[in-house]
């Protein structure tokens, strides 16, 4: 099982790119004063007639929820495991009916819960998308620019671009970058053309590969997107790009970079990331309806000054 390639060693993740190539690729996919309500970004590109036309993409109303269950368990991808614990158990309030109440909590920006990345996410080079800078926006009662309480929810079409399927294999190895030749591959084997508005997510076969060999750290290395995809995705203008891991390829590519896909589609073309999904039904219901396309929902919590949010998006086909 695996990526297939035969190799001893680990994926490449490359090539190499130097911080200077990767300062011009910023500067050419930077899309700051393209809308008038800039909070938003890359969510500005859709509207009600592209929720109408991801609407016709319902078929078989088949439902895809795409968030992985709410996980307190530590584990080598969840440091900071998500809080559940009961607050009433029937016994506080008057007989009949007796109440039952939980409490949640979550530090959501990290590798196992599923959330949306909002703009004041990622900064790059101290500026946000638009060029605020995150020092004057952001202090410890919240962010008062790119919060996700100004996107509101997402409803436009979405596109599969289901790795394993195309290539045969069970999975993506941790490391493997995934390259602009990779995603017209896809759009081939798939018959279909990422659109303006659309949303992209990359299944790499991260939960399979999980549930089959056990967890591992995605920040030491994860299957995902090489910055050399980026241009080719803003070129089709995007609105929102999302996985089964958190988009970036690990180890980054880019020298002093950590997250280079993450700056270059928050910070500087305006698109909210989907992280952790579980990719693996989508992937089923999708083989099976002979499509990649479908409708998708994103409707993250109202949290004012949030810098993101759990969620759960629904596929429906």
């Amino acid at each position: 099982m695996g990526d297939g390639s035969g190799a001893d060693g680990p994926p490449d993740n490359g090539p190499a790119v130097s911080r200077a190539e990767f300062d011009r690729l910023f500067a050419a996919v930077r899309a700051w004063d393209r809308w008038p309500e800039p909070e938003r970004g890359a969510w500005n590109l859709v509207g009600a007639r592209d929720v109408l036309a991801a609407a016709t993409l319902v078929r078989s109303g088949v439902v895809v929820p795409l968030a992985r269950p709410w996980s307190t368990a530590p584990a080598p991808d969840n440091h900071r495991p998500a809080l559940h614990h009961m607050t009433e158990l029937g016994d506080v309030e008057a007989p009949e009916p007796t109440g039952h109440k939980d409490f949640i909590g979550v530090d959501y920006h990290g590798k196992s819960v599923s959330h949306l990345d909002a703009l004041a996410h990622i900064a790059y080079q101290g500026r946000l998308f638009g060029g605020p800078p995150a020092r004057e926006v952001i202090d410890a009662t919240g962010a008062r620019y790119g919060s996700v309480d100004r996107l509101g929810p997402l409803v436009t079409r979405g596109v599969l671009l289901d790795l394993p399927a195309v290539r045969g294999v069970d999975w993506l190895e941790p490391g493997q970058a995934v390259h602009a030749a990779d995603v017209l591959a896809a759009e081939a084997a798939f018959g279909l053309r990422i659109g303006e508005g659309d949303a992209v997510l990359l299944r790499s076969g991260h939960l399979r590969r999980r549930a089959a060999v056990g967890p591992w750290d995605p920040s030491a290395a994860s299957a995902g997107f090489h910055v050399d995809a980026v241009p080719l995705l803003a070129e089709r203008g995007i609105a929102l790009l999302g996985g089964d891991g958190d988009s970036d390829v690990r180890p980054s590519p880019v020298a002093g970079v950590h997250s280079p896909v993450h700056a270059l589609a928050i910070a500087a073309m305006g698109v909210p990331l989907l992280d952790n999904l579980d990719l693996e039904g989508l992937s089923g219901a999708c083989g099976t309806a002979g499509r990649y396309e479908f409708l998708l929902v994103v409707s993250p919590l109202n949290v004012p000054g949030a810098t993101g949010s759990p969620v759960t998006p629904v596929a429906v086909l």
